[in-house]
């Protein structure tokens, strides 16, 4: 109990969480987390080496990760201006109120606002909590003198690997994400998760995990997810989907669709008849011709004449089908073309 996470908090004056260098988003996102929930008890900083990209600027409270590292000290700087223009600098107090003084020399303008750049230096923090990283060489902050007295904690998912002249507490377990870590630690410890803390978690998680498909997922961070929603977090909707313009006449279709053959319907615009046996052409003779006999002895076949008598018995054979012939069997049809699915 005495090393446990809540106790080491409770004891510890200053807070320093340090991300590592070039932090991937689920320790941004817990190393937020852990900041907002602990910033209205403890007197608390996060730090980064590395600037912020443009992936981050969704999580809440990305503007409060500074590079530099301390708030012990401050230091005024004026840029772009010339030392030797300043005549003195002095300083009261005035109304319980410190105000200092910076006087030109004579016929010099005095510095303007934007030529004020204020910055921090020195660590005052006694804790140290590490986010994430596997060695040494993701926190070179960590070996500045001026944190060599100050306690180390270290929360990830895998054990990490510091200088032998440097202990540390590991709060490091397997787990999905560093996110689900943190998540554990602030909800044994009774810390507060308010909206804001619950949906960096939740994008934390859900990054870290690749979308809940690394071998860390289980039921335990199904769970989480849930009291994260509960606690009032949101989860980031989706990219929306993007129309696709065809051509005109073009099928969109994809390589498991089936696509089915459309259906043909005949329509005969003019009322058909079959041919008469006097329309089809007469068979035309073919000579055979025998190679071992001259081309000149070959006899050629008579051509044979349709007589009146032939065509006169054709016309009334076809005059009685006809009359023989049912009454639909003139009307036009109509056929339908189906294929099978």
């Amino acid at each position: 109990m005495e090393n446990s996470f809540k106790n080491i908090i409770d004891k510890s004056k200053s807070i320093l969480i340090l991300l590592p260098i070039r932090p991937y988003f689920d320790q941004v996102a817990s190393g937020l987390s852990l900041f907002l929930s602990l910033r209205d008890q403890k007197n608390v900083q996060i730090s980064c080496p590395s600037p912020m990209v443009v992936e981050f600027n969704r999580l809440v409270g990305v503007n409060k990760i500074s590079q530099e590292l301390g708030n012990k000290n401050l230091i005024v700087r004026f840029t772009d201006y010339k030392a030797n223009d300043i005549e003195r600098v002095s300083y009261d107090i005035e109304n319980s109120q410190f105000r200092l003084t910076v006087i030109p020399k004579q016929n010099i303008n005095p510095p303007s606002k934007d030529q004020i750049e204020l910055a921090y230096s020195g660590v005052s923090a006694d804790t140290i909590i590490i986010v994430g990283g596997a060695n040494e060489s993701h926190f070179p902050a960590i070996i500045s003198k001026e944190l060599s007295g100050a306690d180390v904690v270290h929360v990830g998912t895998r054990d990490i690997t510091l200088s032998s002249n440097k202990s540390f507490i590991s709060f490091s377990r397997p787990a999905s994400s560093v996110s689900e870590v943190v998540y554990s630690l602030i909800k044994e410890s009774g810390y507060p998760i308010d909206e804001d803390i619950a949906t960096n978690l939740l994008s934390g998680i859900e990054e870290g995990s690749s979308k809940f498909t690394e071998s860390g997922t289980s039921a335990l961070t199904f769970a989480a997810i849930a009291d994260l929603m509960q606690s009032g977090g949101k989860r980031m909707a989706p990219a929306p989907y993007q129309r696709r313009e065809f051509t005109p006449g073009s099928i969109p279709s994809t390589p498991t669709q089936t696509t089915r053959a459309p259906m043909i319907t005949y329509t005969p615009t003019t009322q058909s008849q079959p041919p008469s046996v006097s329309q089809i052409p007469a068979p035309t003779p073919v000579a055979i011709v025998n190679p071992n006999v001259p081309t000149a002895h070959v006899p050629q076949q008579a051509q044979p004449k349709a007589t009146s008598q032939t065509q006169n018995d054709v016309s009334d054979e076809q005059s009685d089908e006809e009359k023989n012939a049912p009454k639909d069997w003139l009307e036009p049809k109509i056929f339908k073309g189906t294929s099978a699915s």
